[in-house]
């Protein structure tokens, strides 16, 4: 099923990005000699006018083929013969329609999803500070700050170190608060769900005291130093009142039916943190109105985008390496994930809603990643009618199909890298 839904995804990204090129070349006079959707061998094909449609076996890929468009031609049709301008619209038309269709996807996303704003909705230590449930987050440390989610992408490329000034909203004014930022502490590295239901223990943390003592994720909590616990909530209630100090823990487990002990000591940790939760609060769109919905929708696209640009920034400076890359079946794996985590945790209509917001960070990265000036991306060609309209001298056609079939080799190289590292990850290896 994820496969069949990643490449209905994989077909209408690409075919809204073909489809601007195609548009805008009819728009401009430029001959298509044939529009397909997919790479490899014919499947499908029919005829008309001068344009020939197609379906092709592999559906990673796309083509809007032109009259002249990478070699001398003299029709006047030739795309080599349109004035710099109009091959420049005919370009980019293809990025700016998937940042287009993202922007269509965040319409649905927001209007059945709802908005994502910085609302305050969990406050720790920052309480100390000032900060309240129900304040919205305006700014930090002088970061304008519109979507709950730009606070972690905010955070992670600019480490908090000590303090954070906080400008948030609350009943119609602004108020400025100075967080103090620096936690220290001791913990177990235990992770459980702090409500009525018995205390599980969803998560052991890898290299934590709870994992070198022996405990494992699955186990059931029933006692901590002596006191009887039956829920998360108890646990939860249990540490507020008995703060833990680095002093001797003794947890008793159940696991298979059988009752284990564990003694161990807390490890200290110190660490940066604001002292609030406001990333994930999502507020019903229907009070947005349409002209609300619409400029929340494009934050969305632009949130997306500077997403993909500090993943960029990352790979460059080498913060993530090659590894980390993933290609087509890296994303079928990531789509089937997203549906099947949807349909746990809230149906049909929480996979599409999972599923819309992958469609709108493919289609941002797709757009951006084109508009990069690498050869044999739009963004190459891009560049080379630039440097025409700058210099008024057009680069020799035939050199520059020489740089966009060396870009075209290069870029398959890297393709089939990224598909042996999907593979390696997709096998655990």
């Amino acid at each position: 099923m994820k496969i069949i839904i990643a490449i209905l995804i994989f077909s209408v990204l690409i075919l809204f990005h073909e489809l601007g090129h195609f548009l805008l070349a009819k728009a401009c006079g430029v001959g298509v000699t044939e529009f397909a959707l997919g790479m490899g061998p014919i499947l499908v094909s029919w005829g008309k006018g001068e344009t020939k449609y197609a379906i092709k076996a592999l559906p990673f890929g796309g083509s809007c083929s032109m009259v002249g468009e990478d070699e001398d031609d003299p029709a006047p049709n030739a795309f080599g013969n349109k004035k710099a301008w109009q091959r420049f619209l005919v370009i980019v038309a293809g990025p700016v329609f998937n940042f287009l269709l993202a922007f269509i996807c965040s319409l649905f996303f927001i209007g059945f999803g709802g908005v994502n704003k910085p609302v305050v909705y969990s406050v720790g230590e920052a309480a100390s500070a000032g900060i309240q449930r129900g304040d919205i987050v305006r700014s930090i440390n002088g970061k304008k700050i519109t979507l709950g989610r730009e606070i972690p992408l905010y955070l992670f490329s600019h480490p908090l170190d000590g303090s954070a000034e906080i400008v948030v909203e609350r009943g119609g004014e602004l108020l400025t608060k100075t967080v103090n930022t620096h936690r220290e502490g001791w913990r177990m590295g235990i992770s459980y769900m702090a409500d009525e239901s018995g205390c599980t223990l969803s998560q052991i943390s890898a290299q934590s005291a709870a994992e070198s003592a022996g405990l494992k994720a699955g186990d059931i909590l029933v006692s901590i130093d002596g006191t009887k616990i039956s829920t998360g909530k108890q646990l939860s209630e249990y540490f507020t009142a008995h703060p833990l100090d680095g002093s001797l823990i003794e947890l008793v487990v159940k696991r298979g039916g059988e009752e284990l002990s564990f003694r161990f000591l807390p490890s200290h940790y110190e660490t940066e943190d604001l002292g609030f939760s406001a990333e994930y609060y999502y507020d019903d769109a229907a009070h947005l109105g349409f002209f609300g919905l619409v400029r929340y929708s494009a934050k969305e696209v632009v949130y997306w985008i500077r997403y993909t640009l500090m993943s960029l920034r990352m790979l460059i400076s080498g913060q993530v390496g090659m590894k980390d890359l993933s290609g087509p079946v890296g994303i079928v794996d990531t789509i089937g994930q997203a549906v099947e985590t949807g349909v746990e945790n809230g149906g049909a209509g929480a996979a599409a809603l999972n599923v819309l917001m992958l469609m709108i960070l493919l289609n941002a990265n797709l757009g951006l990643m084109n508009l990069l000036p690498i050869p044999a991306l739009d963004g190459g060609r891009l560049l080379f009618i630039l440097i025409e309209m700058v210099t008024r001298k057009r680069v020799p056609q035939k050199f520059e199909g020489l740089v966009h079939l060396i870009g075209f080799v290069l870029l398959m190289i890297l393709m089939v890298f990224v598909l042996f590292n999907d593979v390696l990850r997709l096998f655990g290896k």
